[in-house]
């Protein structure tokens, strides 16, 4: 039913477009009108044309197609992206002599930051960071509507910062921009929100197959971070959207996975405890990673003005990338080196290149990049860079792996392969970081093209997991929207709480009262208003308390206690709410205080107006309709 209404609402628009166009033209020869109005009138005749031509399609024809067209977007957007930032790196550090170190390390990273920040809030003029969080927040606050600029401006701010060595990743600025594009397209097809809400993860499950050619990675990242509802008429959309991407990005870029490796012992029976205490091991890195970045991200956020931050992040940062070169970027490259055992390729350009072959050093070496890679990318993003965690994820994951594998051979004696736990490492973390261990577990087997390390996968992913779950529940893209009180999850009734906007459900039709009135004026005041709570206000407006009618009521009809003032009736309100809370701390007040009706009053205690329980309930199920699925 739900369909064919909404398939009815469209053929009626056909129409009315239909008859409109034989309607007189909207511009006339010689009329003046301003660029932005003639950009408005062509999107809306592009729209009618579309509208038009796609009469003959049922809703789910329309979102098939449409997520077509979102797939090939935001596999374009992939590949103009990575293009970019392969230029960058080649420009800037393929001629470095890989025996010294280079100078340049420690100033590129704050002219890529710098430029970002310009760009960012002089030509965008929002904030674009914390990709992956403005897509939930958008989800729950914005109706899924994302700004247009989004297409383009993260794109271009990310490039700046990681081409010039910012030490963040690529994925959550593309996975913006893939929001953005279904997001807009939903936008532009005037779609409500659910289909809107679907449009937006095709693009942001798109964006993200394509940048690792892995599409069954892109649906399950959109179902176990996005939190989108499993449905039949979700799923196809996804799918359809995931594989035409990644299909772009195989006529594009070829057929090779994005890590191209000969998993030799991919796993043996003996070496399972080594997996599980890699386990553990992951889920203290995901605690330590999230902490790390929220406490550096604290200390910017503190710290007045850009220039300052400029120097503090591009001090700090410089200092890092110099020392540590693996630092440099998102730091795919010296994952591949360490999948393939060549540790060697980590000192290059490194002030420690001479002493690469001394075991020692390269524990300490890897330990500092494992340790510091956060804090560079804390820093990045502080400073005013943009870039994702998702990269540095895997990043800590695999040094995470190869340190464990490395350390125990060389201090035990043993033998352990380091490409397998490398990986599995990389899906550790991320699986504690994320919260996210079926999206991690098939990113490593569909980056290697291969099945075979999934026993210790999920092993490895399932323990860093619940470590990581104990120690801090939300992942580093939902805890600060989880203390708002708006997050989306898949518990549907909070969900519907996070839609609902308490300062839109205020009822303000009462009449105050001042502790000088007196019952007279109140029995008076009956016969003309509707309510029968009264709120008790000083002269600034200051509530002092409530007045009830049924606590009126015994003298209501003894004319000789009118001229009793009003305070002997008063009683203090049970709870007061305030306009930002949360709806279900409201609720929680509700219930405990028994009451259906309280105030609410701003900090100061001024009187706004009062919050029902019933309009709470109706507000609720209006819009648990307006998101249901079929």
């Amino acid at each position: 039913s739900g369909n064919a209404r909404q398939h009815t609402t469209r053929n009626a628009c056909v129409r009315r477009f239909a008859a409109g166009a034989n309607h007189k033209p909207i511009f006339q020869p010689g009329d003046r009108y301003s660029a932005m109005s003639r950009t408005k009138h062509r999107a809306e005749l592009l729209y009618r044309y579309l509208i038009i031509a796609t009469k003959r399609l049922t809703d789910r024809q329309l979102m098939i197609l449409l997520a077509i067209v979102v797939g090939l977007a935001a596999g374009l957007a992939t590949y103009v992206f990575q293009h970019t930032l392969e230029f960058f790196r080649f420009s800037l550090t393929s001629w470095f002599d890989i025996d010294k170190a280079s100078v340049f390390y420690f100033f590129y990273p704050v002219v890529g930051i710098v430029i970002a920040t310009l760009f960012v809030r002089y030509v965008v003029r929002d904030d674009i960071s914390e990709g992956v969080t403005r897509v939930l927040y958008a989800m729950s606050k914005k109706g899924s509507r994302i700004k247009p600029h989004n297409c383009y401006s993260s794109i271009i701010a990310s490039s700046a910062t990681i081409g010039f060595g910012g030490s963040v990743g690529p994925e959550a600025p593309i996975v913006l921009t893939g929001s953005a594009i279904g997001s807009n397209i939903g936008r532009f097809m005037r779609m409500n929100y659910k289909n809107s809400t679907l449009l937006l993860c095709c693009g942001a499950a798109a964006a993200l197959s394509a940048v690792f050619k892995a599409p069954i990675t892109g649906v399950v990242f959109v179902l176990e971070i996005l939190m989108l509802d499993i449905t039949v008429a979700s799923i196809i959309p996804l799918l359809i959207s995931t594989v035409t991407a990644t299909t772009l990005m195989f006529f594009l870029n070829g057929f090779e996975p994005v890590f191209n490796l000969d998993v030799k012992y991919a796993f043996q029976l003996r070496n399972l405890p080594y997996y599980a205490l890699l386990g553990l091991i992951c889920g203290l890195m995901s605690y330590y990673f999230t902490q790390i970045n929220g406490r550096i991200a604290a200390r910017f956020a503190r710290i007045r003005g850009m220039y300052r931050k400029w120097i503090v992040g591009g001090l700090l940062i410089g200092t890092l990338i110099f020392l540590f070169p693996p630092l440099y970027g998102e730091g795919y490259e010296s994952l591949v080196d360490l999948m393939h055992g060549n540790v060697d390729a980590l000192f290059n350009n490194s002030l420690f290149f001479r002493y690469r072959s001394i075991s020692w050093v390269v524990m300490l070496y890897l330990l500092a990049t494992l340790f510091l890679k956060v804090v560079a990318m804390s820093a990045t993003n502080g400073a005013g860079g943009v870039g994702g965690s998702f990269a540095p994820s895997l990043f800590v994951g695999a040094f995470t792996g190869a340190t464990m594998v490395y350390m125990l051979n060389a201090l035990l004696g043993l033998e352990l392969p380091i490409i397998p736990f490398t990986l599995v490492g990389m899906a550790g973390v991320m699986s504690g970081v994320m919260k996210a261990p079926l999206t991690s577990i098939f990113l490593i087997a569909e980056l290697t093209s291969g099945y075979a390390l999934f026993v210790p996968l999920m092993l490895v992913s399932a323990l860093s997991f619940a470590v990581g779950y104990y120690l801090e529940p939300y992942s580093i893209y939902t805890k600060k929207l989880s203390q708002s009180g708006e997050l989306l999850t898949h518990n549907k009734d909070r969900s519907v709480l996070v839609f609902l906007d308490l300062k839109s459900l205020v009822e303000t039709d009462f009449h105050p009262i001042t502790m000088n009135t007196t019952l007279g004026d109140v029995v008076k005041l009956i016969s003309s208003v509707r309510r029968n709570i009264f709120p008790v206000v000083s002269r600034d407006g200051t509530l002092l308390g409530v007045v009830q009618l049924d606590d009126l009521r015994a003298d209501m009809f003894d004319t000789g206690k009118y001229g009793t003032t009003i305070d002997n009736y008063m009683i203090p309100p049970p709870e007061q709410i305030y306009p930002n809370e949360q709806i279900g701390s409201v609720l929680k007040a509700f219930e405990e205080s028994k009451a259906w009706m309280l105030p609410v009053v701003t900090k100061e205690n001024k009187y706004v107006g009062f919050i029902s329980k019933s309009r709470i309930l109706a507000a609720y199920r209006e819009q648990l309709i307006a998101i249901s699925e079929e």
